[in-house]
């Protein structure tokens, strides 16, 4: 990206980093998991910092519970549930959403060294 032709404003590229809604209230069982979210979560503003100087932005996505082929093997009554625990929409998200908000972070080039929660106001229970 470095070697990218900037803009008129100096903008080379946007890296965006995907942790999940654990780095922020990890579940009973899921220090791993939590531990290696929340690493990305720290490094975001570190490393827009780094690449501020070649004009590229870093901003990480942290996803509440998504539809995704992980979720899709569970039966139906679990993935429903799993649904309703977001306040609105009380649904599990839509991987289509998901590229909305990438492309959203990509055409804001103010949206720098910053992590984004996309989860309809989940909070995770322990």
């Amino acid at each position: 990206m470095s070697r990218n032709a900037p803009d008129a404003d100096g903008h080379r590229g946007l890296v965006v980093n995907t942790a999940s809604v654990a780095a922020f209230e990890g579940q009973v069982g899921q220090a791993a998991y939590s531990a290696s979210k929340g690493g990305i979560v720290g490094m975001t503003l570190p490393i827009a910092r780094d690449l501020a100087p070649l004009g590229i932005r870093v901003v990480t996505i942290a996803p509440g519970l998504f539809s995704t082929p992980l979720l899709a093997a569970l039966p139906e009554k679990v993935r429903k549930f799993l649904g309703q625990q977001a306040p609105f929409p009380s649904r599990l998200g839509d991987p289509a959403e998901f590229a909305h908000l990438v492309q959203a972070l990509a055409e804001n080039p103010m949206i720098n060294g910053e992590v984004v929660r996309l989860d309809g106001a989940l909070r995770m229970q322990p």
